[in-house]
């Protein structure tokens, strides 16, 4: 009865073991491809909330970059046929620049992909692109 007891213990701690919490990494690369999905689904106002101090900008300001973000994906339908899939390859800590950088794939419907590196800031409990 001990050993059962002893055995099942054992088997509790290792499969609560394997919840670990995500990495800043992971959690820098989560909210890096949660922003770009936004933007490519047209959500352009969670884009740009997705910026470090975003809520502090001048409205002029704030709707020529919403007006630059629909012109990108615009741009990217016109040349490649739009955006077909996003992933991220990694992220990297540039102590230097005190950045995380995310390295994103951009896959396009005519089968070419183009990297993009996204520094993002850890902010408010989150990541933001900065």
């Amino acid at each position: 009865m001990k050993r059962t007891i002893l055995a099942i213990a054992t088997l509790v701690l290792v499969f609560a073991g394997c919840d670990k919490e995500p990495t800043p990494e992971e959690k820098a690369q989560q909210a890096a491809l949660a922003y770009y999905n936004s933007l490519l689904a047209g959500d352009y106002e969670a884009f740009l909330k997705g910026r470090v101090n975003a809520d502090s900008l001048p409205d002029s300001y704030r709707e020529g970059l919403l007006k630059i973000y629909q012109q990108f994906v615009v741009r990217q339908q016109e040349e490649h046929g739009g955006v077909v899939g996003i992933e991220t390859n990694r992220a990297l800590v540039d102590s230097t620049l005190n950045v995380m950088q995310v390295f994103i794939n951009l896959n396009f419907a005519d089968s070419t992909m183009e990297e993009i590196v996204v520094p993002m800031i850890e902010s408010e409990g989150g990541w933001k692109m900065k």
